[in-house]
């Protein structure tokens, strides 16, 4: 039972990441840390580079490397920064920081945040989104707080490859500090088909969705995912 609701959980959050960009970490990594730990970061950032991966082939001509670049500087050192924040705390206060990350994130997008994507905005975002995504598996809020005001297909593009790229570095990162092995992959394989799913499905019924009742919803799960992470920590 366990495994069919993480897979559930999955096909959703790979369902509402295709749809706007980003999702699938900030949905199932609060879930999937009260069921099982071991499941953040490394197996939900394997399910992420798959989806990244299905989404930057399938949008590629929106892709512009010429603003990706500095979101990817400044990715490296957030990696870094990341990884040894899960080096040296433990797992109960890392479900704390990942409900807490949640929770900032949904605070910032019901705000009237505006951003631009300059040199200095895509390298801060990156910067975050590494400490973030190596920490928690929850890197997508800062770059899509910068793109929110771009085309639909622009911010599906060059949201996918920048995950691409940082889900790669993030596994390299977890693999470094001991949090990436066999253990790890093998939780992760199930996911793969699940992610999978959530991609053709979204591919062919997101027309069906208004953008108000996906955002409505998406945030509604991040609210109560969030919650239930902190509240975890004290129980």
């Amino acid at each position: 039972m366990e495994m069919l609701i993480a897979v559930l959980v999955i096909v959703a959050g790979s369902f509402i990441q295709t749809a706007i960009g980003f999702g699938l970490a900030v949905i199932a990594a609060p879930i999937l840390y009260f069921m099982n730990p071991d499941y953040v970061p490394a197996p939900i950032t394997v399910a992420a580079l798959t989806l990244s991966l299905a989404n930057a082939w399938r949008f590629r001509q929106s892709i512009s490397f010429t603003g990706l670049k500095f979101a990817f500087l400044g990715r490296v050192p957030g990696t870094v920064g990341g990884g040894l924040l899960i080096f040296w705390i433990d797992q109960r206060t890392l479900g704390l920081w990942l409900g807490m990350s949640v929770l900032a994130a949904v605070w910032l997008s019901l705000g009237k945040v505006a951003f631009r994507p300059t040199r200095p905005a895509m390298f801060t975002a990156g910067f975050l989104s590494g400490f973030m995504g190596t920490s928690t598996s929850i890197g997508g809020p800062p770059m899509a707080l910068v793109l929110q005001h771009q085309t639909a297909d622009f911010i599906r593009a060059n949201m996918a490859a920048f995950f691409v790229v940082s889900c790669v570095l993030t596994l390299i990162m977890l693999s470094f500090v001991g949090r990436f092995g066999e253990q790890q992959l093998l939780l992760s394989l199930p996911f793969l088909p699940a992610t999978l799913l959530g991609y053709w499905l979204a591919m062919r019924s997101v027309h069906l969705i208004t953008s108000r009742m996906l955002r409505l919803g998406s945030l509604t799960l991040c609210c109560i995912a969030g919650f239930a992470a902190v509240i975890s920590y004290w129980i």
